[in-house]
């Protein structure tokens, strides 16, 4: 969490709008440079004069229910300080679909009613065990 003055300076930096919609979702305040937007509406920023190091990038998302699966592979290299330029300006980085790579970026579904649920195939060792009473007289 940043200190009353940082928030306040940010406050005035980004504006009522994006203060609100940081504190909502994030949790906290930051401004920095906008570096660019991915094709699912993400948006990229950079600031490397106040944040903390490895804190410098971070990711706005596009909808409020965010996974980080959501972000590119070209993108999440830039974030998680692999590469030092973003996609958006290195050539190497550009996103190309290559023949063995899927044609579109889907997130991963692992807790919705899509996601991948295993079963097992062994008879279970032990089984459930119902009371049988005999009828009254």
């Amino acid at each position: 969490m940043s200190t009353l003055l940082r928030t306040l300076r940010n406050l005035r930096r980004v504006g009522l709008k994006d203060f609100g919609h940081q504190l909502q979702n994030i949790g906290d305040t930051k401004a920095g440079t906008f570096i660019a937007m991915d094709k699912y509406g993400n948006k990229y920023f950079e600031n490397l004069a106040e944040e903390l190091p490895l804190r410098t990038r971070w990711v706005d998302y596009k909808d409020h229910e965010f996974d980080p699966s959501q972000i590119e592979p070209g993108w999440h290299a830039w974030i998680s300080y692999m590469v030092d330029k973003p996609p958006s300006e290195d050539p190497l980085l550009q996103r190309q679909v290559r023949e063995w790579e899927p044609k579109e970026h889907r997130p991963t579904l692992t807790w919705s009613r899509s996601g991948f649920k295993t079963y097992s195939t062994t008879k279970n060792k032990y089984s459930a065990w119902t009371p049988v009473a005999k009828p009254r007289q």
